[in-house]
Formats: structure tokens, C-alpha cells, sequence
């Protein structure tokens, strides 16, 4: 979840106030994004689980019921007004992103453990950067270069292609890494101009069509109300995290809520172990540990630049 990052990197409980007036709580911000990144990997968990049952089109059509139902919300509360908006191509491609990229994760779970497919995810945010240097034409220095590099070894050391010990399904996770970095250059696009609640509604409803043009073609009714009761528990948990993610970027610093995204690590590990006694070699906690470091230095060399007034 790499978000455009705030100015300033204090770590601390202090209450802050943003330039729209809004207060900042960086505590409440950051147990709001632990909790939701928790659900999150529970979400993903189960889509790993009902693959066995179910296309990953279906399953990712049922997962972003979650957002539909919160986008739906905030149309009941803001009407009309909340679509308007100057971008309407750039919004729906973004949505068509949001419903393609989830797609290729979970078809990739269905044959890589599930620690090993969240470890080489952690590259988006070395895919923002890349393309923000090509598409954006933001400067990139070489140290930020340099943590992209290294953090494509670790992706290599967890994936180590041709010695066929991770499934060939994980370029499946960087694919949809590539596809999620790419929404968030158009987030960056959108943020100057667009609301955030007209970007999440317009994310929504793009995203289940795109999704629910093909799913016809692979849909399987539930059999029982065991696989009901489970995509429904998955849209539910999805819901709620969506939204207290959106929620803990409100009232804290993304910047400073940026970092916690490799707690999924922790979790996508637990799951692994206790649903499908999946248990991460030494190499992929390597290379898991090369990408976050990586990362975290990436971060930082945002924070500086921002501070600087460039990126």
C-alpha cells in the first residue's frame, strides 16, 4: 500500500493538524492500519483457501462486494457531487486496475504459499518508483535506484528462478505488483484534483464491472452454506478493512502508516502455518528482510526529498 507521503516524519503521539484543518493522530492512524492490514491478510487467506472451490475471478468479484457496499455508502451520503470529476478516463482505468490486480494475486496463491507470494508483493513500492521515474518523470537519484535494485534481489532470492522451488505462479504476485504501482501513479494524477472519497467510489463500481464482465464464463453457485458462508465472511472482512485503511490515512500521516504495510508479512506467515501448514524457508525470510529494508530506505529517501520540496 505505498501512498503518496506527507512532509514531515514524526513518530510520535502528538496530535498534529493537517493543511485542511483536520486533526492528525498518528497512534490512532497507526493501530487503525495494524488492524486493517490484519484483515487484509485474513481476506487473502481465505481467497487462497476457496481456490480450491472457486475461480479467482469469482472469488475477487466476491472480495470487492466489500468495497461496492462501502462505495455505496458514501453515495448515500454524498449523492451526485461524490462523481464528479474532471478525470473520468484516468478513474476508470484505475478502477479497471484495482478489480485485474487482486485477479493475478489470488491465482497466484492457488500454487505459492501464501508468506512467499505477500514477501514478493512488498516490490511495489520499488515499482512506484520506476515508474514514477518513466511515466511521471520524477527524479530519482542513485541511492533510490540503487534500493531498487536490491530489492529486486530479494524478490529473486524468494521467488530464485529456474531452481524450481517457488512455483513459476509468482510472477504472477510481481505482475500484479507492476498493475497495483501502476494505480498508484494514477493516484498520484488524481490526488491534485479528485476527492478521496470520488477516487474510492469510482474504484468501486469500475472495478466490479471489469470483474463482473467475465464472470459468467467461470461462475460456480456455492454448494453449500459453508463456501457461502465463507465468500460472505471474506466480503465482510474486506469491507471492513478497506475501511479502516481509508480511515487511518485520514487521521495520520501516510508516511508515517507506510511501514506498518510489512506487518502483513508477520501475519501472512501465521495463517500459512496454522491454515495450510505452510512454513517459509530461510531463503524467502532473506529475501523477505532484503525487500523491507530496501523499502524502508526508499521511504525515507521520499521523506527527504519531500522535505526539500522535490521528490
Amino acid at each position: 500500500m505505498c501512498r503518496p507521503l506527507a512532509r514531515e516524519h514524526p513518530l510520535t503521539d502528538q496530535i498534529m493538524t493537517s493543511g485542511h484543518g483536520a486533526p492528525l493522530n498518528n497512534a490512532r492512524g497507526l493501530l487503525l492500519m495494524a488492524v486493517g492490514l490484519f484483515l487484509f491478510s485474513a481476506v487473502d487467506t481465505l481467497g487462497k483457501f476457496l481456490t480450491d472451490s472457486f475461480h479467482a475471478i469469482q472469488i475477487v468479484w466476491f472480495r470487492h462486494l466489500g468495497l461496492v457496499c462501502f462505495a455505496l455508502i458514501l453515495t448515500a451520503m454524498r449523492g451526485p457531487a461524490l462523481f464528479r470529476t474532471n478525470r473520468l478516463p484516468l478513474q476508470v482505468a484505475r478502477g479497471c486496475l484495482a478489480g485485474c490486480s487482486p485477479v493475478l494475486f489470488i491465482a497466484a496463491v492457488a500454487f505459492v504459499p501464501l508468506a512467499d507470494a505477500v514477501a514478493v508483493t512488498f516490490v511495489a513500492p520499488f515499482m512506484v518508483t520506476i515508474l514514477g521515474a518513466l511515466v511521471l518523470r520524477e527524479p530519482v537519484g542513485v541511492r533510490r535506484w540503487t534500493a531498487v535494485a536490491i530489492g529486486f534481489v530479494g524478490a529473486m532470492i524468494v521467488i530464485r528462478p529456474g531452481l524450481g522451488v517457488v512455483h513459476p505462479a509468482a510472477f504472477l504476485v510481481i505482475a500484479a505488483a507492476s498493475l497495483f504501482a501502476l494505480r498508484q501513479i494514477i493516484s498520484r494524477y488524481l490526488s491534485g484534483s479528485d476527492k478521496t472519497e470520488t477516487t474510492v467510489a469510482y474504484t468501486a463500481f469500475a472495478g466490479a464491472l471489469v470483474l463482473s464482465l467475465p464472470l459468467p464464463f467461470v461462475w460456480r453457485t456455492p454448494q453449500t452454506a459453508w463456501e457461502l458462508g465463507l465468500l460472505v465472511t471474506m466480503a465482510a472482512l474486506a469491507a471492513c478493512a478497506e475501511t479502516l485503511v481509508i480511515k487511518a490515512l485520514e487521521v495520520g500521516q501516510s508516511v508515517v502508516l507506510a511501514p506498518v504495510h510489512y506487518s502483513m508479512m508477520i501475519w501472512s506467515v501465521f495463517y500459512g502455518y496454522v491454515i495450510f501448514s505452510d512454513l517459509p524457508d530461510f531463503y524467502t525470510f532473506l529475501g523477505a528482510a532484503i525487500i523491507m529494508a530496501s523499502g524502508l530506505y526508499t521511504l525515507h529517501r521520499e521523506q527527504v526529498a519531500a522535505r526539500r520540496g522535490r521528490r
